[in-house]
């Protein structure tokens, strides 16, 4: 029998699994954003690709595991700010708190008004500025109140955009800041039509966080998204582009961003 090139390939990955690439992308995906022990696997622009592709997925998942925190505390009795505040907790824990220190640098080197390599030399310190401190508390301050307010699939929808900033950050023509560093790796290595796939399934997520009022929650979702694209424009003119420092502001903002449009009590 006449062996296509082709061949081999499916008799590595057999039919109907996924390529080698897209599994490194996603186990990429869920080490690099979660404390879930995942072994990893290559690590290269492709696999990033794919990994920054399907960053609102694994949100959604670290969603899906607050959100039972805070309505398991609240059926256990738990006041409605302490089981707020506990869930924005185990969300900062499962992600390490890199979201957090990335917010705490990129806001340092914005505060600082320096631009370029100074801006960055800035961002590599390993101490946190008074800029920093601040936007800690109020990120946390404002995330914890709106969780009072919001229900499980508002959460949900939340931790999915917060991630899908991750998406839209890595799409292509958005350079990196540096040669080296994660924001190397994934700068620009998401191309447009998975960005749009991307925003749409969390857009279509996000009809049933508000009960009730089906457009508020993607309305969240586009509010969260000009922010995070503010956020870029701006970092991008101050540093030449992204960082892995970015990333992690973006994602904060755009939870945070989330959860109040979502908790609004519009009529």
């Amino acid at each position: 029998m006449t062996t296509s090139p082709s061949s081999p390939s499916r008799s590595r990955t057999g039919r109907g699994r996924p390529p080698p690439r897209v599994l490194d992308g996603v186990r990429l995906a869920v080490t690099t954003l979660t404390v879930l022990p995942v072994r990893a696997g290559r690590v290269d622009r492709s696999a990033a690709a794919v990994a920054m592709a399907v960053a609102p997925a694994v949100g959604a998942l670290l969603g899906l595991i607050l959100a039972g925190v805070h309505e398991g505390l609240r059926a256990l009795g738990s006041p409605a700010l302490v089981a707020a505040g506990v869930t924005v907790a185990a969300g900062a824990l499962l992600s390490r708190g890199l979201h957090l220190d990335g917010l705490a640098d990129t806001i340092d080197a914005l505060g600082s008004y320096r631009s370029g390599p100074a801006a960055l030399e800035i961002m590599k310190k390993p101490d946190i500025g008074p800029f920093g401190v601040a936007a800690i508390a109020a990120t946390l301050l404002i995330q914890t109140g709106a969780l009072t307010a919001a229900g499980p699939w508002a959460v949900v929808t939340a931790w999915a955009t917060g991630r899908l900033a991750v998406t839209v950050a890595c799409r292509r023509g958005v350079p990196a800041a540096r040669p080296e560093g994660l924001g190397a790796l994934v700068a620009s290595s998401v191309p447009l039509p998975a960005v749009l796939v991307s925003a749409a399934c969390v857009a279509g997520l996000a009809l049933a966080a508000v009960p009730g009022r089906p457009w508020q929650g993607p309305a969240a979702v586009a509010v969260a998204m000009s922010a995070v694209v503010l956020l870029l424009h701006h970092t991008v003119r101050r540093f030449g582009g992204i960082t892995g420092d970015v990333l992690g502001a973006a994602v904060e903002c755009a939870v945070t961003a989330t959860l109040v449009v979502v908790t609004l009590a519009l009529a």
